[in-house]
């Protein structure tokens, strides 16, 4: 019985972490509270299962809620917190598609959705010129260098028929042979 309840508490922590945190970092102060304030851990273990949770892929609060999931309950403690977590893109995701396929024939949904895609294009040309102004500008001013490996870079995608992981390990290998070995 003490079991499933602490399987219960998992999963109404980790909801309340996925309803009031925006993902990423901003959850491990609720993580830290949530787990040291029922007692599963420790400051110590919630610092050494945020490492781990960062050098895993997936996203941070889903690998949290396994690892405090694991070391609270258990696998089921590890199911529930999962549950927990995803509660809450699961349940807005759904209610947006709802919403999405009830409206999209929709004059309103038509207008909005023609207000949208500029601002989606805008944020994603910022992105890329705020990536490019630190990828490709130093102190000394335009990296060439930076530049010529960006365009064999998307030379590689694009003709080379390679995979984004095989381009970035390239990327990495000319990087470091380039700035690391004959410091250019």
């Amino acid at each position: 019985m003490h079991d499933l309840i602490t399987v219960f508490q998992l999963y109404w922590s980790f909801l309340k972490i996925g309803f009031t945190s925006f993902g990423g970092l901003s959850m491990i102060p609720l993580i830290t509270s949530e787990m040291m304030g029922h007692g599963w851990m420790k400051a110590s273990e919630i610092s050494d299962i945020v490492a781990i949770a960062e050098m895993t892929p997936g996203p941070l609060g889903l690998n949290c809620a396994t690892f405090a999931g694991l070391k609270a309950a258990g696998l089921l403690g590890a199911t529930a917190a999962n549950l927990g977590v995803l509660t809450p893109s699961l349940s807005l995701g759904i209610l947006g598609a709802i919403f999405f396929a009830k409206f999209k024939e929709s004059n309103i949904m038509q207008n909005i959705l023609v207000g949208v895609r500029p601002a989606c294009i805008a944020m994603v040309i910022g992105v890329v010129v705020t990536l490019s102004m630190s990828n490709y500008v130093t102190d000394a001013g335009i990296s060439l260098i930076s530049i010529c490996i960006g365009i064999v870079d998307l030379l590689l995608l694009r003709f080379g028929k390679l995979g984004i992981p095989t381009v970035i390990i390239i990327s990495a290998i000319i990087g470091i042979i380039v700035f690391g070995v004959l410091n250019l």
